[in-house]
């Protein structure tokens, strides 16, 4: 490709711990030293979808060993950088950071010139990359390196950050660190839409075109599809104006619900919020689900504001308001339990488990969490909502679910005054009216 003349492909089959067989290859031109290396998997796309989540903490992150296939796309949220598929790679975490510094460093010179704020915005990308995997060459040119004291692999490093693997084709892969239940890293699988289908060839652009008409107009039969409001609001972080947008969603075998997002798109701070979008219920109801693998993993659940969560099997009570309200699977909530707890047993600030004792304790929680949040061993959830208006989806629907009971309870004098119910006038608005005569 540079000089057009003859070089050298290699290919090697091998295997990866905990992973499979894949090809590796090598191309080398002996005239203009040219090289390149590319990865393939050697297996069949796999039927769902992978993604691959790890925190880098310390140095010894960095070496964890990565396999991207060229259906893979990369995220790291700290620095809002999104990496769209591109070609096989088999490299470590730290390979990685120093193939984006050297892609972003490329156009630098010439964005300099002809747009100086993006210029700024991914050279502060750069400097910060390269202070996490500790490459400081440039820098330190022309001096004397043997005083420096070496890096061990359990130095912090100067910021921690989030990689997540999103591959499709589930034929990426993330090293852990000892066993699966490393308390930094994780894995969950999804199922592939009929979009990353098409885009893996699987199936053809026009394929089940009236399914997908079928489909759109049921949804729109269903409400799905209604209009958007929109209000203006003041940023609580910023103080700018923004937007929050709300729409009305029908939930079956249950009732209308309000969603509500917010986003600045000043300082980037984000919101959602779930509301009953009917009346107060009169009876507060309890849910109890019996999750026994992963299929349970995959329902929907509405977890209202006032509603409590618990799993009696690792001790986890969530009091009514943890979390707010939110509206998405039982992976999903039990995913961002996690995350959130991990924040603070790694936090080395106030807020953090400074503890040894106490740390321990709470990392053998998390090993507990995670195993409840992949479905290796079966547990009891149980959401307790005073106004009955959470919600987990029924599999068996409109039959009765045989892992789920639900049960209907009167609200007690504390729970109406917590909820402002013993106040509250639904009746005889006028009576005042009434009493005192005329109204002016």
């Amino acid at each position: 490709m540079q000089c057009e003349e003859q070089g050298v492909t290699r290919m090697m089959l091998t295997s990866i711990p905990f992973f499979r067989e894949v090809i590796v290859m090598s191309f080398r031109c002996e005239h203009c030293g040219y090289s390149n290396n590319e990865i393939q998997s050697a297996g069949k796309i796999r039927s769902e979808g992978t993604m691959y989540t790890v925190k880098v903490l310390n140095r010894g992150d960095l070496n964890r060993q990565l396999i991207r296939s060229e259906a893979c796309s990369i995220n790291i949220p700290e620095f809002e950088l999104v990496l769209p598929p591109s070609r096989g790679q088999l490299t470590t975490v730290e390979g990685l950071l120093r193939d984006i510094v050297a892609d972003l460093s490329v156009q630098q010179p010439l964005r300099c010139i002809q747009d100086e704020n993006t210029y700024i915005k991914i050279q502060e990308i750069i400097d910060s990359l390269k202070e996490i995997i500790a490459d400081h060459d440039d820098e330190d040119e022309g001096k004397d390196k043997y005083g420096k004291r070496e890096l061990s692999n359990e130095d912090p490093v100067t910021r921690a950050i989030t990689i997540t693997l999103d591959d499709p084709s589930g034929n990426s892969f993330l090293e852990f660190v000892g066993s699966m239940a490393d308390l930094k890293w994780n894995m969950r699988t999804y199922e592939r839409s009929l979009q990353q289908n098409q885009q893996l060839g699987l199936a053809s652009p026009t394929e089940d075109t009236e399914e997908n008409a079928a489909e759109e107009a049921k949804q729109e039969s269903e409400g799905l599809n209604d209009e958007v409001f929109e209000f203006p609001g003041i940023c609580s972080r910023c103080g700018r104006p923004l937007i929050t947008r709300m729409k009305k969603v029908s939930i079956p075998y249950f009732k209308d619900t309000l969603i509500m997002s917010t986003n600045c798109e000043d300082c980037g701070y984000r919101d959602n919020e779930i509301k009953s979008g009917t009346a107060i219920s009169e009876q507060g109801k309890k849910i109890t689900l019996k999750v026994q693998d992963r299929d349970d993993l995959s329902r929907d659940i509405l977890k209202s504001d006032t509603s409590g969560l618990s799993i009696p099997e690792i001790d986890l009570v969530l009091q009514p308001g943890t979390l707010g309200g939110r509206f998405t699977t039982l992976e999903g909530i039990l995913d961002q339990v996690y995350e959130e707890l991990t924040e603070k047993v790694f936090n080395a600030g106030d807020s953090g488990v400074v503890d040894i004792d106490d740390r321990a304790e709470f990392q053998e929680f998390l090993r507990k969490l995670k195993q409840v949040k992949n479905a290796e061993i079966p547990f009891t959830l149980i959401l307790d909502d005073p106004l009955a208006n959470s919600h987990v989806q029924n599999l068996y629907a409109p039959d009765p679910d045989p892992n789920m009971e639900i049960v209907t309870y009167e609200r007690t004098w504390r729970q109406n005054e917590d909820l402002g119910l013993n106040d509250m006038n639904v009746e005889a608005y006028s009576g005042d009216v009434k009493d005192g005569g005329t109204e002016s």
